[in-house]
């Protein structure tokens, strides 16, 4: 039987990482930088559009149609435990400004 394991949660926070919550109730932390200079992911260096990080089909996708393969996040992803980790800090952004201008047309 494969044990396949799904993404449940993902909360960007600060320095370009993931906070993972997985079908098996891990929490693990996913650092983007190594993958923000190759192909889509260069979009998700616009910190707005990192922020849209959101969980799609039982892994991470955002909102310019990038998505990440679950076991790989979970493979290079370490292990946290009680360790605190804290969100970006965006600037609040206007209701005329709607999240669907990072999608791919």
């Amino acid at each position: 039987m494969n044990n396949y394991i799904g993404v449940r949660k993902v909360k960007p926070v600060e320095d370009y990482k993931l906070l993972l919550t997985f079908s098996n109730g891990e929490q693990r932390l996913f650092d983007m930088k190594p993958f923000l200079n190759k192909g889509i992911f260069k979009e998700l260096r616009d910190m707005e559009l990192f922020q849209t990080a959101h969980v799609s089909f039982d892994t991470v996708g955002w909102d310019n149609d990038a998505d990440f393969d679950p076991e790989v996040l979970y493979m290079d992803s370490k292990r946290i435990t009680g360790k605190k980790y804290t969100p970006v800090k965006m600037p609040l952004s206007s209701a005329a400004e709607p999240r669907a201008k990072y999608r791919r047309k």
